[in-house]
């Protein structure tokens, strides 16, 4: 596997990986250009199991024999000192090991609903970490896919990917661009919508009943704010995780791996 050594943290060949730590340019590179960044080892070979083309490897000199295995093909590796690497990506790879990945097409939210048996539906959740943990939680638990409203983050976004341990690869997702109105369809497809809240009037999450929780659609709201009203009403049934000690609610990620879990405790394990 032939190593390009980059000196130069302005080369161009490596502009990909140029400025990492600033979200809002990021956000407006890595989409339009159909990209993103993958951060380590285990989260690089989970993207190429799940399939994605990579466009090129940016490594950490003294790493680069982690790579030595893969078939890189006609894909760059590069290689740079840390201090390169820093200077490029404005922090300090620890993990060595960065790819860049083509993107592939969002599938519709039809084709993902019609393959599922239990998903969870966020809306507004714009924290790549609170993100990231979710799709971890959701591949751990035994939920089947995630569904976004329009204004949540970038699941590929390099900090969700490396919270979700390059889980978000093993999740099929994809948004419902009308919202909430898009909870029809998820209802229409046989789904009951789950809405998590900490109203005291809201049932008991463990007092579902067999029937709303065969096909259910928890659905999840943003860290402090929750769901909006819009979407609180278009739900089917308002649902409580019960809470102890005068506290009110927990982070959006702990209760999405709370909720999962409960929803799944009697599935088989196998």
């Amino acid at each position: 596997m032939p190593v390009h050594e980059i000196t130069d943290p302005d080369d161009d060949r490596i502009a990909d990986y140029r400025a990492l730590t600033d979200v809002e340019l990021r956000t407006r590179w890595e989409p339009p250009h159909g990209l993103f960044i993958a951060e380590g080892e285990l989260v690089l070979r989970r993207a190429l199991r799940a399939g994605y083309p990579a466009r090129s490897y940016l490594v950490e000199s003294k790493r680069a024999d982690q790579l030595a295995d893969l078939d890189a093909g006609d894909v760059p590796v590069y290689a740079a000192t840390a201090e390169v690497l820093q200077r490029t990506t404005g922090f300090h790879v620890h993990r060595g090991v960065l790819a860049s990945f083509h993107r592939r097409p969002l599938p519709p939210a039809a084709e993902v609903l019609a393959a599922a048996r239990r998903v969870v539906i966020l809306e507004d959740v714009n924290n790549h970490t609170n993100l990231g943990a979710i799709f971890r939680a959701v591949a751990a638990l035994g939920v089947d896919a995630v569904l976004l409203s329009p204004t949540c983050a970038d699941p590929l976004y390099r900090r969700s990917v490396r919270v979700s341990m390059g889980e978000v690869f093993a999740v099929p997702y994809a948004k419902l661009e009308r919202w909430p109105a898009g909870l029809e369809e998820v209802r229409a497809a046989g789904f009951t919508v789950l809405a998590l809240t900490p109203a005291p009037d809201a049932v008991p999450i463990q007092r579902l009943t067999d029937g709303q929780r065969a096909r259910a659609a928890l659905l999840l709201g943003a860290e402090g704010a929750g769901l909006t009203r819009a979407a609180m009403a278009a739900s089917d049934v308002r649902v409580v995780i019960p809470m102890r000690r005068g506290v009110d609610s927990l982070n959006v990620a702990a209760a999405t791996a709370v909720a999962c879990w409960e929803l799944g405790r009697d599935d088989p394990l196998a």
